[in-house]
């Protein structure tokens, strides 16, 4: 178990704290204590050199801070680099650069994961529902706090799927949120296998919303796989949400269940590199190792007649992370062949920010739903 010591200036006290971080950060060496006196260009400085600042002050004092911080590390945007593939792996330095420093600002909960500090909300539901029951005082960044209950908020919301006749999906904390609706609406659009699939499987399914959307198309067995915990428990109440518990299955973790189904639905992560957080696992899969996994699993998978679709954006190509040639390398190899494509432009701001580092690939960006079947 990590742990964070400080001393306490008006005791002079050492005290002792569980360190939790949910993208492994490590804890953190020399730790002093903090409060509103605190200038932003001095925390800046010591975020920067490694020493992680344990708030006690007034807690909107502490997210003004943190923003400031956030501005002073944005003054020096990562460079271009020589080729797309540099300029992404560059960007993605800076980023966990940033991640770094702002994550040195930090706030201890209590034992029943009270926020003590002024004019603090009470996270204690949100901290309960992403980390699960208390186990003694513990130190967490206020980036991942304030993630926490930004997350919080959208599971007890939910989010609005037009897929789904306007119904709600509602995400926990850690399962990658349908809010880019492009690959949603491929799954419910695209036309289904002729005879229609009776049994379907929906691989890495995250918050069951595309388990739910073949279901809603008269698929009558769904069953929905996902590797994380969170997410299984998350498709499982999405489904009872939408009525569709005696529809879809949700099984794990893992990727594939047994047996073989009718059609087979996958939409793994984008692009082949290394999340930074539990979150980032929804877009970035190191080596592609799920796409390889449905790819090379799938013909056994698959019912006599039966058919994969496989959602993929392309942003990786442009990004010269992967080429087209490798993928249809991947799908050949693991003998499959394409019966068609649908494809669609992405609808989401970055696509068409200017600003963004990577804006000449996301401008270029399509995401399609490959249409596979076994050869022979």
């Amino acid at each position: 178990m990590s742990t964070i010591s400080w001393t306490e200036p008006r005791t002079d006290t050492v005290r002792h704290a569980r360190w939790h971080s949910e993208s492994a950060a490590p804890a953190p060496r020399r730790v002093i204590v903090a409060d509103d006196r605190l200038r932003a260009d001095t925390a800046h400085r010591l975020a920067c050199e490694g020493t992680a600042l344990l708030w006690q002050g007034d807690f909107p004092h502490a997210r003004r801070l943190l923003e400031a911080v956030g501005r002073r590390i944005d003054r020096k945007p990562p460079r271009p680099g020589d080729s797309p593939s540099d300029s992404f792996h560059l960007y993605r330095r800076a980023r966990g650069h940033r991640a770094r420093v702002l994550g040195r600002l930090v706030v201890l909960l209590t034992d029943d994961h009270t926020l003590t500090l002024r004019r603090a909300p009470d996270v204690r539901e949100a901290c309960a529902a992403a980390y699960g029951p208390p186990r003694g005082p513990v130190a967490v960044s206020l980036r991942e706090l304030l993630g926490v209950l930004g997350a919080h908020e959208w599971r007890r919301k939910g989010v609005e799927v037009p897929a789904l006749g306007g119904a709600r999906v509602h995400p926990h904390y850690g399962v990658f949120s349908p809010v880019r609706g492009e690959y949603v609406d491929l799954v419910a659009t695209a036309p289904l296998p002729v005879p229609a699939p009776r049994t379907a499987f929906d691989l890495g399914t995250g918050t069951g919303v595309l388990a739910a959307v073949l279901a809603r198309r008269g698929v009558g067995c769904v069953t929905a796989t996902d590797i994380s915990p969170r997410a299984l428990v998350c498709a499982r109440e999405n489904a009872r949400r939408l009525g569709l518990a005696e529809h879809v299955e949700v099984t794990g973790p893992g990727l594939f269940p047994e047996g073989r189904a009718d059609l087979v639905v996958c939409n793994p992560p984008w692009l082949p590199a290394r999340p930074s957080s539990a979150l980032e696992q929804g877009v970035y899969d190191p080596g592609g190792t799920m796409l390889h996994g449905f790819l090379d699993g799938l013909a056994g998978h698959l019912a006599p007649g039966g058919e994969g679709w496989l959602v993929l954006s392309d942003l990786a190509e442009h990004l010269g992370l992967r080429s087209r040639g490798e993928l249809l390398s991947a799908i050949e190899g693991a003998g499959l062949r394409v019966r068609g494509r649908i494809d669609t432009r992405p609808r989401h701001r970055r696509a068409t920010d200017p600003g963004d580092p990577l804006h000449a690939a996301r401008a270029r960006e399509t995401t399609s739903l490959w249409r596979l079947a076994a050869r022979g």
